[in-house]
């Protein structure tokens, strides 16, 4: 979140360094006060001579109410006494409005971190003219204790996904769906697992994605704002097989593999994908249970070559 001052006026002391790690209500920076406090000491001092003229208002009011019961004096002179009195009132409610004004603003001086986190880099220095309307904020503070990591479903993977856990509304879904896990950069896993609380309203239209959101818990701060990394679900798919990954063969955005006829000539053939298990790839379609497919030594493979193939013990495999 962006701390940004709420007054004008010179950025006084700094309290806290790039990178810190800050608790809630710890002061982080200082702005001059002198020209506040002089207008918070005017407003008390408005205050007190307000309440002085209503006091003499009442005085006033109580001085004539017996002379006017006894018709001393006449009754305009009580009416005019306490129409005297509610402007002194009113001057009074006035100068305290004024009064909280002046503190508020004389409060503001003082930047205090709203919530525990880490300081990010300081736009300003000790000296600097700082106001509300700067274009860039004094500092950036993370709030880290829990993170939201955001990922993206295509459409044909959110409709598998979803459709794979019982309730009748998405928010029933979401309920029971399993935990995930966060890849970091590293391929290394994140140390605790995370929670789906969040599905986009709409996909995007120029990706044709939908937006889903991670929480983690962060305890321990490892992970930051603007951290990257692949967040891995669990889905359950029926009647796939499982492919080695590394028998694939990537070329123009498509897999193939290479299948062995039984005249031991080779085919390319490319091969539909649709998740991940370990080091191998689920895939729906290309291939059916019994094919025979090339394991290693494609890399130099043409179509239609006759090889001289050595059996594996590995077959491809039903999910």
């Amino acid at each position: 979140m962006e701390i940004r001052p709420q007054v004008s006026g010179t950025l006084d002391k700094v309290f806290v360094d790039e990178g810190a790690k800050v608790s809630e209500g710890e002061p982080l920076f200082k702005i001059n006060d002198l020209p506040y406090r002089a207008i918070y000491n005017n407003a008390e001092a408005n205050l007190h001579a307000a309440e002085a003229s209503m006091a003499n208002a009442q005085l006033e009011i109580d001085k004539l109410t017996p002379l006017v019961q006894n018709k001393v004096v006449s009754d305009y002179q009580l009416k005019t006494a306490k129409a005297t009195y509610q402007v002194a009132k009113s001057n009074v409610e006035q100068a305290k409005a004024t009064v909280s004004t002046a503190e508020i603003n004389l409060g503001y001086t003082l930047i205090k971190a709203p919530v525990n986190g880490y300081i990010g880099r300081l736009a300003k220095k000790q000296g600097s003219l700082v106001a509300p309307a700067d274009v860039d904020a004094l500092t950036l503070l993370s709030d880290v204790h829990n993170v939201h990591v955001y990922f993206s479903l295509s459409e044909t993977d959110f409709v598998n996904f979803k459709e794979q856990y019982p309730g009748q509304t998405l928010n029933d879904k979401l309920k029971r769906l399993p935990s995930v896990t966060l890849l970091l950069a590293d391929n290394t896993a994140y140390g605790s697992t995370g929670k789906i609380d969040m599905i986009d309203g709409q996909f995007d239209k120029t990706t044709g994605a939908i937006t889903l959101r991670a929480s983690f818990p962060n305890a321990q701060g490892l992970l930051r704002s603007g951290n990257t990394g692949k967040v891995r679900l669990s889905q359950f798919h029926n009647d796939a097989l499982i492919v080695p990954q590394s028998a694939t063969v990537e070329m123009q955005d498509k897999t193939f593999v290479f299948t062995v006829a039984d005249s031991n000539k080779v085919k390319k053939q490319p091969i539909v994908i649709i998740g991940k298990s370990g080091s191998n790839y689920l895939v729906k379609d290309g291939v059916k249970v019994g094919d025979q497919i090339v394991l290693s030594g494609f890399d130099h493979l043409q179509e239609g070559q006759v090889i001289q193939p050595v059996k594996s013990t590995d077959k491809i495999a039903k999910n």
